[in-house]
């Protein structure tokens, strides 16, 4: 049997009238993404390809984690256009939540766990980034530098320190996560670590920290610091 279409479906029902009438609050998960798809498929509506879209991401959050080639494989009816709009939207959300309060202070392995932790465990493949701060060690941008694997992300320094360059940072610290839950450090990690540091000396830019972010459930901590560990 054939979806029923966002117009055949009763006015007061629709998304869009939904949101205009009772708000954005009102609207469900897959109600809020079928809004910018905007269209469906011949046997599907926007909301039944949003919710196909949500159930293979896992959810919402999971989804807003995606990447544009993830988003485009999420689901029959997603191409490389909404894709495209779909991350740009949560990227939107994401850059509003950093601004606001004041920046956070990243003077401790901690401090940098509990800033990505929360968008770090719903991730299924290595995520490598750059945190610049100031001389007091404060926040002033993130950017993710590397996508990559089940088990390793790949980066040169240069690329690393692009970001870093063009802001005229101070100094920065390197994050990225380990799906396999276990934060200590690869032979990989190591080698990339000393490479940056090296490189950093190079242009005075400080590398406060490298910290690898887990979830281990044997008690023993989610992250590693190479700070913390005498490995800078």
């Amino acid at each position: 049997m054939r979806a029923p279409r966002i117009r055949e479906i009763p006015e007061t029902e629709r998304p869009r009238e939904k949101l205009t009438q009772r708000g954005a609050g009102s609207l469900t998960d897959a109600e809020l993404i079928a809004i910018f798809l905007r269209t469906g498929t011949r046997d599907r509506s926007a909301i039944d390809v949003a919710r196909d879209v949500l159930e293979a991401r896992g959810g919402l959050h999971a989804l807003s984690r995606a990447t544009v080639r993830e988003l485009v494989n999420s689901a029959k009816g997603v191409g490389p256009a909404k894709a495209a709009e779909l991350a740009a939207v949560f990227e939107v959300g994401k850059r509003l939540a950093r601004g606001s309060g004041p920046r956070p202070k990243l003077d401790t392995p901690q401090a940098v766990h509990d800033l990505l932790a929360p968008e770090f465990t719903a991730l299924d493949r290595e995520r490598l980034y750059i945190l610049l701060v100031n001389t007091r060690h404060r926040l002033i941008w993130t950017e993710v530098v590397s996508i990559g694997s089940l088990n390793e992300s790949i980066a040169h320094p240069r690329e690393i320190l692009r970001p870093a360059l063009i802001h005229s940072a101070y100094g920065f610290v390197l994050a990225h996560n380990h799906p396999s839950g276990d934060p200590s450090p690869s032979e990989a990690d190591k080698r990339l670590t000393r490479r940056l540091h090296e490189a950093a000396d190079l242009f005075q830019i400080r590398l406060v920290d490298h910290v690898i972010i887990g979830s281990p459930d044997d008690g023993l901590p989610p992250y590693f610091s190479f700070k913390e560990n005498s490995l800078l």
